[in-house]
């Protein structure tokens, strides 16, 4: 099926919602594809199926939109990391993340460091949500907050990041969902033994 068919006219008017969202979609998928510097708004367009000045119209241009995509990571982020949920199904939830769109965009963004700057206090909160872990006894006092929180990213994001090399260490295809699912199970034991839940 193709998915460059250009909504009608009508079709953009009424509904702008799924305009956006389609041109969203659209731009998630080749912002992780190509990088920031790399994408060019034609090429969303053409995804999204809509006419490339709808994305000036609704987002002020690529860096607006491409800082919408960061907001809707970081708030997603956030929900996944809250504090009702133990550090362990923390890390298999962003385990997941690098099967999809998202996490290659925050790989990218990475990597590159071409894109945008955005809101740095999402990762300070996590920060100081790493010491609150801490400080209730579900990570061991000695560890520095801010490394630890870079090394369970690091960890995390490794399937994508790390792609052939845990190819080649494992023998299995880390792009696949059984993978994503055994990773993020080692890693939970990893953080389990790291609180002393084990």
């Amino acid at each position: 099926m193709d998915q460059r068919r250009s909504p009608s006219a009508s079709e953009r008017k009424r509904d702008p919602e799924r305009t956006r969202a389609r041109i969203l979609e659209a731009a998630a998928a080749e912002f992780g594809a190509k990088g920031y510097a790399a994408t060019r708004t034609s090429d969303i367009a053409a995804r999204a199926g809509v006419n490339k000045q709808l994305i000036s119209y609704y987002f002020g241009g690529k860096e607006g939109l491409y800082k919408e995509i960061a907001t809707s990571w970081h708030n997603d982020a956030a929900e996944m990391a809250s504090q009702e949920q133990p550090l362990d199904q923390v890390l298999a939830n962003f385990v997941a993340t690098t099967l999809t769109d998202q996490g290659r965009l925050w790989a990218w963004s990475n990597l590159a460091g071409d894109s945008p700057p955005t809101d740095e206090a999402f990762l300070r909160n996590q920060v100081e949500q790493m010491r609150d872990r801490q400080k209730a006894g579900e990570l061991p006092a000695d560890l520095d907050p801010g490394f630890l929180l870079l090394v369970l990213m690091a960890a995390a994001s490794a399937p994508l990041t790390l792609r052939h090399t845990a190819s080649q260490i494992t023998g299995e295809d880390p792009a696949t969902p059984e993978f994503a699912s055994k990773y993020a199970e080692q890693l939970a034991l990893l953080v389990r033994h790291l609180s002393g839940r084990s």
